[in-house]
């Protein structure tokens, strides 16, 4: 009797390894069962691709500038990657069948749920800007609390990462907002990884930090607060505005990546950018290019002007 309550567990432990390989991401080491080497697996890893999808979805010449991986094998590991991770079309209803199985996370606001048609979604990257003090923060802080809810309490069951660049994170915020939703503040705490990112080079690297975290771990949400505040003081003048495009659009585009990477149901990832604005008719701080990366955006005003719109 014993004997068969283990078969049982081992069939049902099996099956749901099979299904996480299927939602994914794939660990970057699943490529080793493909005939690729463990240390052309180690190099890919130290370059923060972390998964078989980050390297699917790398162009040819970024693995190609990987020291240690010659042209042959960079096409080897392609061809590994794109066996694993599917490239080609897919059916409507398919996609339709994915997008069912999206989560939404509460903003702790039923009213601004209603606006977003039940909650900030994941798998996306939302954008929040606005006016100075209108309340883009403090929303950041309740959703690192109601992420961690169950799913059927409108939450995404996973961690919290908090990429920081000015200094607005207060912990004790979240032990309020716990005690709200009635969990522990102890664990709310805990399950939220949190770093201060001092330069833009930093906030990069720590991009690639969280990805790695990301496969090992399972969070429901990310938070950079706010991905241009470092920009404005790094590059400064006319002369420098061409190298800090480039250099925001590159780690914009490597946060989109990162929610492509590592958007299935298994990891529920949403990433958080704030962008703060003089005026809400200011200019596009980011260039038009970045605003269609977005799938949401919350605008966000003084004195009952608060709205929203779903891109």
């Amino acid at each position: 009797m014993a004997a068969q309550q283990q078969r049982h567990q081992k069939m049902a432990e099996e099956q749901q390894e099979i299904e996480d390989m299927q939602h994914g991401p794939f660990p970057i080491e699943q490529l080793q069962a493909s005939g690729i080497a463990a240390l052309d697996v180690k190099k890919l890893k130290d370059a923060g691709l972390c998964t078989v999808e980050s390297v699917a979805y790398s162009p040819r010449k970024d693995l190609l500038h990987i020291k240690g991986i010659s042209e042959a094998k960079v096409d080897k590991i392609i061809e590994a990657a794109s066996k694993l991770v599917p490239l080609g079309f897919t059916s409507a209803s398919q996609l339709h069948a994915q997008r069912l199985e999206i989560i939404q996370i509460t903003s702790g606001s039923r009213e601004l749920d209603k606006i977003l048609e039940g909650g900030i979604e994941t798998g996306s990257i939302t954008e929040i800007y606005g006016e100075f003090r209108s309340g883009k923060t403090q929303l950041c802080h309740t959703l690192c609390v109601t992420c961690q809810l169950p799913l059927d309490q409108g939450g995404g069951e996973g961690k919290a990462m908090y990429i920081d660049a000015e200094g607005t994170f207060r912990p004790q915020r979240l032990l309020q907002i716990a005690d709200r939703f009635g969990l522990n503040g102890a664990d709310v705490l805990e399950n939220v990884a949190y770093a201060r990112a001092y330069n833009t080079d930093h906030q990069s690297r720590l991009l690639l930090e969280a990805a790695s975290m990301m496969v090992e771990t399972r969070f429901a949400l990310m938070i950079v607060d706010s991905a241009t505040a470092l920009y404005r003081t790094d590059f400064s003048g006319r002369g420098e505005l061409s190298a800090r495009q480039m250099h925001l659009a590159k780690f914009l585009r490597s946060l989109q990546k990162l929610a492509d990477e590592l958007s299935p149901i298994k990891l529920l990832l949403k990433l958080m950018v704030l962008r703060y604005l003089l005026g809400l008719k200011s200019s596009l701080l980011v260039g038009t290019s970045w605003h269609m990366l977005l799938q949401q955006g919350l605008l966000f005003a003084k004195e009952g002007e608060r709205s929203a719109f779903v891109k």
